[in-house]
């Protein structure tokens, strides 16, 4: 891992739990279509596992728990539904707007998720045209956390060497990406911190602790 408090070339942001709050919406959605089906999970404990997960493999583990394949449309009816229910509720984790005004530093976002999916969650919550053509797409390379090579695809791209990037991540298999990469990684953890979380990794409780941490400010 690169080294704590180093001034890093770039900050790589996650997007779903970090710089917008789509986490429980997103499981809500998986939740309600499962329990249509016969399995009934509880939001919380659901959440808590599937955070920062592929929707591939999520879908996994709901027929693992169903003990049977899920309606081949399934995935297409919850891309729908998850689009519906971001449109009415979407919003930007607290903090963010005035962070990517702030950040003096290239940045960009590196995703688990489908293009259409976090340009979608940007343009909702005010945050696309900090970011443009900066968006990377685990579904475009071929890579899903926790495997370092959606983030070291965006640093190359970028032009920035992995030591001198920082991601800012929500989920354990976010930051254990960002490590294997080798970057610095800073742990967005508002409410309870995964016990997980290698020591090293810096906490955030707030987005608005990522600027000090980075030693550059609002220059």
């Amino acid at each position: 891992m690169a080294r704590r408090g180093m001034n890093p070339a770039l900050v790589i942001f996650d997007c779903d739990g970090t710089l917008v709050d789509s986490e429980e919406l997103g499981t809500s959605v998986l939740v309600e279509m499962a329990g249509e089906l016969g399995l009934n999970l509880p939001l919380r404990e659901t959440n808590a596992l599937f955070r920062g997960w592929q929707l591939d493999r999520c879908v996994a583990q709901l027929e693992s728990w169903l003990g049977h394949k899920l309606p081949d449309d399934f995935v297409a009816q919850v891309r729908l539904r998850t689009r519906s229910t971001f449109q009415a509720k979407l919003q930007p984790i607290p903090g963010a707007l005035d962070l990517v005004r702030a950040l003096r530093l290239p940045m960009c976002v590196a995703s688990s998720g489908p293009r259409e999916k976090i340009e979608l969650s940007l343009s909702l919550t005010g945050l696309l045209p900090y970011f443009k053509d900066r968006i990377y797409s685990g579904y475009e390379i071929g890579s899903w956390k926790p495997d370092p090579g959606l983030f070291l695809h965006a640093a190359r791209d970028m032009g920035v060497e992995p030591a001198q990037c920082a991601v800012v991540e929500d989920s354990l298999v976010g930051v254990q990406a960002g490590i294997a990469a080798g970057m610095q990684v800073f742990a967005y953890q508002p409410e309870e911190i995964d016990a997980q979380i290698p020591a090293g990794v810096q906490i955030l409780k707030h987005l608005d602790e990522l600027l000090p941490a980075l030693n550059q400010g609002a220059r």
